[in-house]
């Protein structure tokens, strides 16, 4: 099993590089001890980056995570040693942090104002986009949805990752805002994504300490994507 380093609480998802030792070689991937890399899922694309060590660099292309976790490389996996020093892509990672956090604020506010759940949220580095369902966006509610989200944003609220027992989720949190349903009953601990006073949702993507680092919600695009089901696409503007 491959420790990841960043899922122990918000200052872990700022790992940028760390040592690990290769534990497996496949015809394009390597498994380590441990990662800081976030691998391809829940919406969320992969990390990127490079694995060093003395006299040598292998691009880290994509992290897979289907028979453990993969870090798959632009070069021959044998040319690395045991001990390999990680490094991310910092910039596409922090957007995805940025974008990832967003994103529980804008399907947060859709839910409080017209109970429509998340069903569906792809994130990358410069957009992103949420299906919603059931409802049927009129340009009034996108334009209440950007505005209630921008002021969420603009309190700078606290970002925490923890880890709670299902049972106290169910107890605090609206199951229909937080998907509980989709979660095997088996998974009797959850980490946590805390916005102080805004959501709290399960979550095992990475994400910023303060809603301050995140800027400002552009809704871009609004999509019908079937019957009582819609797509919204936002961007995010740093603020000045």
């Amino acid at each position: 099993m491959t420790e990841m380093l960043y899922m122990k609480d918000i200052d872990s998802n700022y790992i940028r590089e760390f040592d690990a030792k290769v534990l497996e070689k496949g015809f394009d991937y390597v498994v380590l001890d441990r990662t800081a890399f976030y691998p391809l899922g829940g919406g969320q694309p992969s990390d990127v980056g490079w694995l060093t060590w003395p006299g040598g660099k292998a691009e880290v292309k994509e992290v897979t995570k289907k028979e453990g976790v993969r870090h798959h490389l632009a070069q021959n996996p044998d040319v690395l040693p045991e001990d390999v020093h990680g490094l991310l892509n910092w910039d596409r990672r922090y957007a995805h942090m940025r974008m990832h956090t967003a994103q529980h604020i804008v399907s947060g506010v859709v839910y409080d104002l017209y109970k429509a759940r998340t069903v569906g949220n792809q994130l990358y580095h410069d957009r992103s986009r949420i299906d919603f369902a059931p409802v049927k966006f009129t340009d009034e509610m996108m334009a209440e949805v950007e505005r209630k989200c921008n002021e969420i944003l603009a309190t700078g609220a606290k970002v925490e990752i923890c880890t709670e027992s299902r049972e106290a989720i169910e107890k605090d949190v609206d199951a229909q805002r937080a998907n509980l349903d989709l979660l095997p009953k088996s998974v009797r601990e959850l980490r946590v994504v805390k916005v102080e006073q805004y959501d709290v949702c399960p979550c095992a993507g990475t994400h910023v300490r303060s809603l301050s680092e995140v800027g400002r919600v552009k809704i871009v695009k609004k999509e019908n994507k079937g019957k009582d089901r819609e797509r919204i696409t936002y961007e995010l503007v740093r603020p000045q």
